[in-house]
């Protein structure tokens, strides 16, 4: 009994390192561009993800853990989010819940201008994203992160009077990459999230509508919501579908026209098609994924996909 006893325990305590060692753990820091503020992304599928904050929160991490599941991945994911934001708020006041464990990747943002204050200036992000960064290093030193560069933001373009009054749409988007470049020379940063760029190449490709003040040209989809400054479940859902190729390195186009959120989130087939290439066209140029279009056999979640 004693040596069967052994036996089993060591079977167990390997079945568990393995399990231990298959999941990666990814946390995502950010603000209201993260959890979805204005869209039906904000509380979707928040069962399936670990907030921090204890709200309740799915947005984009929920979206990234439902990529990942149909894609046969093993993500454990989190989310510390905090409205309004930068990444030197968290360094201040969240470095007790982002300190819980040793993560094995993060997916981090600051505000939306680079500088709540200083809009266009990436000063402050970049020594926040630095020390941020020896934070998560501290935690685990073999941490990967990854910057996620935002949108151009409508309201700041067309209307008011802003660094980006009356600039070509792609121009903002164009500046906050620039911004997160620098940043992401801290150490422990992979690579940035073209985010906003892949939106700018939505625009192109004739999908988005460029300016949602004159109203939404027919047959085009709106990348912001109400506000014309956060993401619809548009944006959001292209957002998610740029940090997943990125992170993963597999083809966005892989998930498939029947991929499981687009349908829950009632997204037709072409729209969802149309915002997985155009984040892999953006990836693409950055030699970030590799062409491989397979569409995956079924979805992950049976009982709520059809």
């Amino acid at each position: 009994m004693n040596i069967t006893s052994t036996l089993l325990s060591g079977f167990l305590l390997t079945v568990a390192s393995v399990s231990s060692v298959a999941e990666t753990s990814l946390l995502f820091i950010g603000n209201s561009f993260t959890y979805g503020h204005g869209s039906a992304t904000n509380f979707y599928r928040a069962d399936t993800v670990t907030d921090l904050n204890n709200r309740g929160i799915g947005g984009v991490p929920a979206l990234f853990k439902s990529f990942a599941d149909q894609a046969g991945l093993d993500y454990s994911v989190s989310l510390e989010t905090y409205p309004g934001s930068d990444l030197y708020y968290h360094l201040q006041n969240k470095q007790g819940l982002i300190g819980q464990k040793p993560w094995n990747q993060v997916v981090m943002h600051g505000y939306s201008t680079l500088d709540l204050d200083k809009p266009g200036d990436p000063n402050l992000l970049i020594k926040s994203a630095a020390d941020m960064s020896t934070f998560l290093q501290g935690l685990n030193r073999d941490v990967e992160i990854f910057l996620t560069a935002t949108w151009s933001r409508a309201d700041l373009i067309y209307l008011g009077d802003s660094l980006w009054t009356d600039t070509p749409i792609n121009k903002m988007a164009q500046d906050i990459r620039g911004g997160y470049d620098k940043a992401a020379k801290a150490p422990g940063v992979k690579s940035v999230n073209p985010v906003g760029e892949a939106w700018t190449r939505a625009m192109e490709m004739g999908l988005a509508d460029t300016n949602p003040y004159d109203g939404i040209e027919q047959g085009k989809i709106n990348l912001w919501t109400y506000d014309h400054y956060h993401a619809s479940k548009y944006g959001y859902y292209l957002e998610a579908l740029v940090v997943f190729g990125n992170i993963t390195g597999l083809d966005p186009r892989s998930l498939g026209e029947n991929e499981c959120s687009g349908y829950e989130l009632g997204m037709s087939r072409s729209v969802v098609k149309g915002l997985q290439q155009a984040a892999y066209d953006q990836l693409a140029s950055e030699s970030r994924v590799s062409a491989d279009p397979l569409t995956l056999t079924k979805p992950a979640y049976p009982q709520r996909c059809h």
